[in-house]
C-alpha cells in the first residue's frame, strides 16, 4: 500500500498529506497515517469531506496577519474569507498596518511567511487523485454531488493562488505532486509572471464552474455563481494593478526594472500591458455580469434603524449580517454557519463592543447624504458631527446602519420565535471605541452571542452586491466615464438601497475633488502618486468602500488601484470623533487623560496638537497622538513602494539554490525595493 510523506524545499511540499484542521471534530475523516490513493476518494462523500475539510484553512487565505487578524481577531480556524479595514483609512486604532510605519518594523524575514505551499500541495493531491478517478467512474455515489466537489477543489487552488498573487505577484505554477527529487523541486520553484499567474487562477475558476452547481449542497458550500464572482474579482484585482503599477518593476516588463527579466528561464517572455489590462477587464465584465443578472434581488432595507431609541426595527439588509442563518436571502451567495454546542462560535460580537478600533472621521465625511450630495454640498443638510449622532442624521443608510452612536442598544429586550431552546435577549454590555464611531455590520441583535467563541452570527462569505461593484469600476476603466447601461442600473440599485434615491448624475455633478481632499482625505483619491481627474471613477470608488464597509476590501484596492504613493511625501494621521467639541461635556474631566506628565497615561490626543490634527482642528481625536512611544506619533501614516508587495524570507532563495547555500544561484528572485539579507526594510522610495 502507497503511504505519503512530506517533502521540503524553498516552501514547496511535494508529496502530500490529508489537510487536518478543527473540521475533524465534525467529519468521519480516515486518518491522515491511514490513506492511500487506493482506499481513498472511491465515493462523492469522501471528495466532500476532503474539500470541506479544506474550507476552514481560511486564515492561510486572506488574513492581513501585520493588522490584528481580521474579521475574528483570534486567528483561529474559523476564520471567515473576508476580514475588516483595520490598517486602512476606514478603520484603526492608536497604531496601524506596520507596512505604513517609515521605522520599518515591515522587513524581511529569515525563514516562513507567506511564501509556502502546503494547502497548494493538497488540494494537488486531491485534483490529481480524484479527477482521474472521476474519468473513469470509479466514484461511487451522486455523480453531480461527485463532480461538484472536484470543482470545489479547482475553486479552493484557485483561492490560494490568489492569496499568493496578492502578496507577491509573481508565483510557481505547481499543478501536480511533485517527486522527491531535489532538481525536480528547483525547477518547479521558478516563479511565472503574475499575469501568468492571474490567467491559470481564472483557467482553475472557469473549470471550477463548469463542475459546480448552483446550491445543490446548500449556501454553506462553494457553488457555480460563487465561482463567477471570484473569476469577476481576480480579473478586476489584475485588470487594475497592472494598468496602475505600469511602469515599475511590480509588473513583468522588462524595461520598467521587473527583477524576472534577470532570470534565464524568463528570457523570451514578452509582456503588452494594454492587452492583458483589456483581458482581465473583459472577463471582469462577463463575470460579473452573470452573477449580477441571477441575482436582481438584493437584501430589503426597510430604512428601520436597529437599536434607535431603544427600538430594534426589522431590517433584511441589516439582518443579513447579522443572522443565524441568510439562506433565504438570494444576494447572500456563501455563508458559514456555527453551532456553539458542535464546534463552537466565534467571538465577533463581543470583540466589536470591545475593541481598540473605530471607524475613523475621514470615512464618516465620505458618505453621501440621502439626498445624493456630499456633506460639504450646498443644501446637502448635513447635521454636522458635533455629536456621533449628529453624522446619521440624513445619511446614506449603510452609515445609518452600520455604525452604532452611543445609547443605540444593539441586543434586544424581547423574544424571538427562535428554534428550541430559546435564546434570551439581552441589553446589558458595556460598549467600547477608540475613535467614538462603533463598528456594528455583523454584530448580532441576540444578547447570547456576546462572549468567547459564543457568536452563531453567520458569517457571510460571497455576496451579489460584489458582483453589481466590480461591473460598475469594470465598465467605467473599459469605457470611461461613459459607462454602459449595465454600469447605471447596477449603480442605482445599490444607492436605492442605501436609501440614495437620486442618479447618481447628482452626485457627480455636486462632487468637488478640491473638497474631498479636505473632508474624506480618501486614499483613493489618488493612484501611482497623482490625483485622479475624474468624478465617476471617484465616486465609483466611494460606492465600493460605503458598500463594502468593514468586510476587508479596502487594503487590497488600495493596493490594486496603487492609492498610497502619495504618503511617501506627505504622512497621514488618522482621526476619530470630534471629542472636544460639545461633546466633552459627555465626559467627566477625569475620564479624558491628555497632556500628562506621564505621557504614556494619556489616553486621547491633546486639544492643542496641531500636528497631528485635521486640517489644524486639533478638536478631533489624532489617533496616533496620544503617546510619543507610539511608533506612529512623529511619523504618522507613510508609504514605501516595495510595500505594494511582500518580501519573500531568505530561507526560500537559500533552499532554492544549486547548492543550497548560495542565494545568488536560486531559481527565485526578490520582490522590488527587498534585499535578500534577513531583517533589512524596503529601500525608500528615490
Amino acid at each position: 500500500m502507497k503511504t505519503f510523506k512530506t517533502i521540503y524545499l524553498g516552501g514547496l511540499m511535494a508529496l502530500c498529506l490529508l489537510s487536518t484542521t478543527s473540521c475533524n471534530d465534525y467529519l468521519d475523516v480516515t486518518p491522515p497515517s491511514d490513506v492511500s490513493p487506493e482506499k481513498y476518494f472511491t465515493t462523492a462523500d469522501q471528495l466532500g469531506a476532503y474539500t470541506i475539510n479544506l474550507y476552514c484553512s481560511y486564515k492561510n487565505w486572506n488574513a492581513e496577519d501585520d493588522a490584528t487578524g481580521g474579521q475574528f481577531p483570534s486567528h483561529a480556524d474559523y476564520t471567515s474569507f473576508i476580514h475588516d479595514d483595520m490598517g486602512t483609512d476606514n478603520e484603526t486604532a492608536k497604531s496601524t498596518n506596520a507596512r505604513f510605519y517609515e521605522g520599518s518594523t515591515f522587513k524581511v524575514g529569515a525563514t516562513g511567511g507567506k511564501w509556502n505551499f502546503n494547502n497548494i500541495n493538497n488540494i494537488n493531491f486531491f485534483i490529481n487523485t480524484a479527477e482521474p478517478k472521476l474519468d473513469k467512474g470509479e466514484v461511487a455515489g451522486d455523480e453531480t454531488a461527485a463532480k461538484h466537489y472536484l470543482g470545489e477543489g479547482y475553486f479552493l487552488r484557485a483561492q490560494e493562488y490568489f492569496f499568493r498573487l496578492r502578496k507577491f505577484g509573481d508565483f510557481p505554477i505547481i499543478k501536480e505532486c511533485l517527486p522527491d527529487d531535489r532538481a525536480t523541486l528547483i525547477e518547479a520553484s521558478k516563479r511565472q509572471p503574475r499575469n501568468k499567474v492571474a490567467r491559470f487562477i481564472l483557467e482553475d475558476l472557469d473549470k471550477a464552474a463548469s463542475l459546480l452547481t448552483n446550491n445543490k449542497l446548500g449556501r454553506n458550500r462553494i457553488s457555480k455563481d460563487v465561482a463567477l464572482l471570484l473569476k469577476a474579482r481576480v480579473a478586476l484585482y489584475e485588470a487594475t494593478f497592472e494598468k496602475y503599477h505600469a511602469g515599475s518593476p511590480r509588473v513583468p516588463d522588462a524595461s520598467a526594472g521587473w527583477p524576472g527579466a534577470n532570470m534565464d528561464y524568463n528570457k523570451n517572455f514578452t509582456y503588452d500591458n494594454a492587452s492583458e489590462v483589456k483581458f482581465f477587464l473583459q472577463q471582469a465584465l462577463d463575470a460579473s455580469k452573470l452573477v449580477a443578472d441571477a441575482h436582481p434581488q438584493l437584501a430589503q432595507n426597510s430604512f428601520e434603524e436597529i437599536g434607535e431609541t431603544n427600538k430594534m426595527g426589522s431590517n433584511e439588509y441589516y439582518d443579513m449580517f447579522a443572522c443565524d442563518d441568510p439562506s433565504a436571502i438570494d444576494e447572500v451567495l456563501m455563508y458559514r454557519s456555527y453551532i456553539r454546542t458542535l464546534a463552537g462560535g466565534h467571538s465577533l460580537t463581543q470583540w466589536m463592543a470591545q475593541s481598540d478600533r473605530g471607524y475613523t472621521q475621514e470615512f464618516a465625511n465620505c458618505f453621501l447624504m440621502q439626498n445624493g450630495l456630499p456633506v460639504y454640498a450646498t443644501g446637502s443638510g448635513y447635521a454636522g458631527d458635533d455629536y456621533v449622532q449628529d453624522t446619521k442624521v440624513g445619511r446614506d443608510w449603510r452609515w445609518k446602519l452600520f455604525m452604532k452612536a452611543p445609547n443605540e442598544y444593539i441586543f434586544s429586550n424581547t423574544k424571538d420565535q427562535v428554534p428550541n431552546p430559546p435564546r434570551v435577549y439581552s441589553s446589558s454590555m458595556k460598549f467600547r471605541c477608540s475613535t467614538g464611531y462603533m463598528k456594528s455590520k455583523a454584530f448580532s441583535k441576540n444578547g447570547l452571542d456576546n462572549g468567547t467563541n459564543k457568536d452563531e452570527t453567520a458569517s457571510i462569505i460571497f455576496r451579489a452586491s460584489e458582483a453589481y461593484l466590480i461591473y460598475l469600476e469594470a465598465a467605467w476603466e473599459m469605457y470611461g466615464d461613459a459607462l454602459d447601461v449595465a454600469a447605471w442600473k447596477y449603480w442605482k440599485a445599490l444607492r436605492s438601497r442605501a436609501g440614495i434615491d437620486v442618479a447618481p448624475q447628482v452626485t457627480i455633478d455636486a462632487t468637488d475633488l478640491d473638497k474631498e481632499e479636505t473632508t474624506s482625505h480618501d486614499f483613493a483619491l489618488y493612484s501611482a502618486g497623482s490625483r485622479i481627474t475624474s468624478k465617476v471613477l471617484y465616486n465609483i470608488r466611494r460606492e465600493r468602500r460605503c458598500e463594502l464597509i468593514s468586510e476587508g476590501f479596502r487594503m487590497d484596492d488600495l493596493i490594486r488601484w496603487r492609492s498610497l504613493d502619495q504618503l511617501a511625501k506627505h504622512s497621514y494621521f488618522l482621526h476619530g470623533c470630534k471629542i472636544f467639541g460639545p461633546m466633552q461635556s459627555l465626559y467627566k474631566a477625569s475620564n479624558l487623560k491628555y497632556d500628562q506628565a506621564d505621557d504614556s497615561k494619556n489616553n486621547v490626543s491633546s486639544p492643542d496638537d496641531t500636528k497631528g490634527a485635521l486640517n489644524g482642528d486639533a478638536r478631533y481625536l489624532s489617533m496616533f497622538r496620544t503617546s510619543k512611544n507610539g511608533e506612529f506619533y512623529n511619523a504618522g501614516m507613510t508609504w514605501r513602494q516595495a510595500h505594494y508587495l511582500y518580501p519573500i524570507a531568505v530561507n526560500h532563495f537559500l533552499e532554492s539554490s544549486k547548492d543550497g547555500a548560495t542565494i545568488e544561484t536560486s531559481t527565485i528572485y526578490q520582490n522590488p525595493g527587498y534585499s535578500t539579507v534577513a531583517d533589512t526594510p524596503a529601500e525608500k522610495d528615490k
